[in-house]
């Protein structure tokens, strides 16, 4: 089974970026953690990328947990520098993501809640359960590209300030693109979801491109471009104005109504559990996070964290 033991290549051009991404269902706990370089959610890096700015400039943590669908901590840390440590162990602060020899990912987060500075300690554990996916392009002929690479584990979910410890289901998976998000590729939303044998991802694109999905389990992962959707799926529109899906999928089928765990003017991440299916959605449109006065709010849910 093919396992990751160390870092894709990292950014380093003006206007790069890559995350790490990982979500835990464990419970009545949902957690979701991302290591950014060349952070998606920086109003800085948006103005520093076309001056110049390097992504590692710009590295951030993100750390969000839920409980039955509502918020308990959010973490969003941005930080000037982050390390190598080893080819397998990425540095930011003082929050770690290690790849280990036997494809164990750990993630680990030291750091203090946005914008109230309250300390956070928080451990995910995944133990891939399926090889790597193989990397795909998004949009063709865009340079933004995706790789699932435990899309489907076997994770553990400690936060040792909250005394919580559950066990569950795992998803990590990578981005990275050659220019700012939302220069050409305005959008897109996706879903993941695991079944009771596999776990099935949906990522669907804006003008008019085929959806992508992922399908990992027993048999492996397989990765294909399916067509169009033949008509439209409902939707909802957000307080702060933005179209989201009024039910989540796995392919055609429905998983259920969605609970909406975040929610900003460019943002949003959606929960929808039903019986053995639990479905994690998020929804962006990257244009709008140009925006100069959408910009200036989201230094209110970040914190400018000092390495260790």
């Amino acid at each position: 089974m093919t396992r990751l033991a160390m870092l894709p290549a990292l950014p380093d051009a003006a206007g790069t970026y890559r995350w790490f991404y990982a979500d835990v269902t464990a419970g009545p706990y949902s957690a979701v953690c991302i290591f950014m370089l060349g952070s998606l959610f920086s109003p800085r890096y948006s103005v520093a990328a076309r001056r110049g700015g390097r992504p590692l400039e710009h590295s951030a943590v993100n750390f969000a947990l839920y409980h039955e669908g509502v918020r308990r901590l959010w973490v969003l840390s941005e930080y000037a520098r982050a390390e190598l440590e080893a080819p397998g162990r990425l540095r930011i602060g003082r929050s770690t993501l290690s790849y280990e020899w036997d494809g164990t990912v750990r993630m680990a987060v030291d750091d203090w809640t946005a914008p109230w500075g309250r300390p956070v300690r928080a451990r995910l554990t995944l133990e891939p359960m399926t090889p790597v996916g193989e990397v795909v392009q998004l949009m063709p002929g865009l340079p933004h590209y995706w790789q699932a690479l435990a899309p489907r584990s076997q994770a553990r979910l400690e936060v040792s300030s909250l005394g919580i410890e559950a066990s569950g289901l795992g998803y990590h998976d990578t981005n990275h693109g050659g220019e700012l998000l939302g220069a050409r590729l305005s959008g897109w939303h996706w879903s993941r979801t695991h079944r009771e044998d596999e776990t099935v991802v949906d990522y669907h694109l804006p003008e008019g491109v085929a959806p992508l999905r992922v399908v990992a389990g027993a048999r492996g992962v397989r990765c294909e471009r399916g067509p169009a959707l033949g008509e439209a799926r409902p939707t909802n529109i957000t307080g702060w104005g933005l179209r989201v899906p009024s039910r989540l999928h796995a392919g055609n089928m429905v998983v259920g109504q969605p609970k909406l765990l975040e929610s900003s003017p460019f943002y949003a991440r959606l929960e929808a559990r039903q019986g053995p299916l639990d479905a994690l959605g998020e929804v962006a449109d990257f244009r709008r996070f140009h925006s100069p006065f959408i910009r200036w709010m989201a230094h209110f849910r970040t914190r400018m964290g000092r390495a260790a």
